[in-house]
């Protein structure tokens, strides 16, 4: 799921190439990927981008009479920056809009489509599609706090539930954990409360962190090669690797389409918790402790 850090990376660039200028022409390529009717895509031709912002994971484009064009790129969802005269697309391409500036494009990878884009009138209709998550930036400890603990779920279930924060998926909840030093497993209403204030703050700095350093990264370019695994992430994507703080060997819980990374020895006291395909077929050979690997 392309996340908050990615999404604000987006955003930052299509202002520098979409903001006042004309929408002339959108092209639906795949009929699944457009959720909405009314308003028409077509009503958006001709005018204006006025605004950029970000809903949750979602990218909205503002226009007059408050119509917003709502992107939400899923999984493999990715955004592409042409020159006006290309006349290919790139391969698994959804909707082209064709600005005075360039054409936007986006793409999904594989077969399952998932990206979605709606069209919607009004902020009372934009605000429908935001799941509700508070704004981890911006957040209070005394608001986190309320958020957190307002259902007894994981750690990791509450950070990536939109209901709950918002923008943060499955990579980022990953290296907020290790920064935090605390277990995916722990129960939101277990922790202490200096336990929360190092939460809030690995969570801050974390998104804050990575977030200038893929605007660095794309300097005055269209950002490329958006993924939930980077270079330099501590634990997420890194299992088998040394752990970055105590070189203890990364260790993962794999789950349906996701898998959580974690360190035993800088979060979970040495213990290697259990995955649930490895654990009932290894039984007793299942290794319980991080030295015992």
């Amino acid at each position: 799921m392309t996340e908050l850090p990615d999404i604000e990376v987006y955003l930052d660039a299509l202002r520098k190439r979409t903001h006042g200028k004309t929408l002339e022409r959108t092209q639906i390529l795949n009929p699944f990927v457009l959720r909405s009717v009314i308003p028409p895509v077509q009503a958006l031709e001709g005018q204006a981008v006025q605004g950029l912002r970000r809903v949750g994971k979602r990218v909205v484009f503002e226009f007059r009479e408050e119509l917003f064009l709502v992107f939400h790129l899923m999984i493999a969802g990715r955004f592409h920056w042409l020159d006006r005269t290309k006349k290919t697309h790139p391969r698994g391409a959804l909707v082209v809009l064709d600005f005075e500036t360039g054409k936007l494009v986006l793409t999904e990878a594989g077969t399952k489509r998932r990206a979605s884009l709606h069209v919607v009138q009004g902020e009372h209709a934009l605000n429908r599609l935001d799941a509700g998550g508070r704004d981890v930036l911006a957040m209070d400890f005394p608001t986190f706090k309320a958020q957190l603990q307002r259902e007894n779920h994981t750690l990791k279930r509450a950070l990536t539930d939109p209901r709950l924060f918002s923008g943060i998926g499955n990579a980022y909840s990953d290296e907020i954990l290790h920064a935090a030093k605390l277990s995916p497993i722990s129960l939101t209403r277990d922790l202490s409360a200096e336990q929360m204030m190092s939460l809030l703050t690995a969570i801050q700095k974390t998104l804050a962190n990575w977030t200038q350093r893929l605007l660095n990264e794309a300097g005055e370019g269209f950002p490329q090669h958006v993924t939930a695994f980077r270079e330099g992430m501590a634990v997420h994507g890194c299992f088998g690797k040394p752990c970055p703080v105590c070189a203890a060997p990364v260790q993962r819980i794999v789950y349906s389409e996701n898998e959580t990374n974690y360190c035993a020895r800088c979060q979970t006291g040495g213990k290697i918790l259990a995955d649930r395909a490895l654990s009932r077929l290894l039984k007793k050979s299942w290794p319980r402790n991080i030295d015992d690997l």
